[in-house]
């Protein structure tokens, strides 16, 4: 084929129930995105993520510097008011991730567990398709 599209014309009838996406023609690309519509948020949920924050403040008091201990249990506070926002605060999640990338690098790991735990990626995933591609995209998850 040199270049040259062939045009295939035809009749195309489909009957029944169709459930998804649905395509007809050449060369198309699809995505399709499968959002948990009955994933919902819990008390233990938030209770959990809390108690994850709050080890969070534990490390930082026992691994920081005078000079930047209240700053850190600040910006871990920022943080758990940003995923539990009416709608996660992505900004913030990242700004407060790179934070401690940069002046708490023993707590980085910490930090970047905590923004990818699965309990902050349900938050995410209820707050609707946008957000939540937006999130893997921003913390590089699959």
């Amino acid at each position: 084929m040199d270049g040259q599209q062939t045009e295939n014309k035809g009749n195309i009838n489909v009957e029944g129930n169709v459930n998804g996406q649905f395509a007809i023609g050449n060369q198309i690309t699809q995505t399709q995105f499968v959002q948990n519509n009955n994933a919902h948020i819990t008390q233990a949920d938030l209770q959990e993520l809390h108690i994850l924050i709050e080890d969070l403040k534990q490390k930082v008091t026992s691994t920081a510097s005078p000079e930047i201990k209240d700053k850190a249990i600040e910006r871990a506070s920022e943080l758990e008011e940003a995923i539990t926002a009416q709608k996660p605060d992505l900004t913030t999640m990242e700004y407060v991730r790179n934070w401690f990338v940069k002046y708490l690098p023993p707590l980085a790991g910490t930090i970047s567990a905590l923004v990818v735990h699965p309990i902050v990626g349900k938050i995410v995933e209820v707050s609707g398709e946008t957000i939540a591609l937006e999130f893997k995209r921003r913390f590089g998850i699959p």
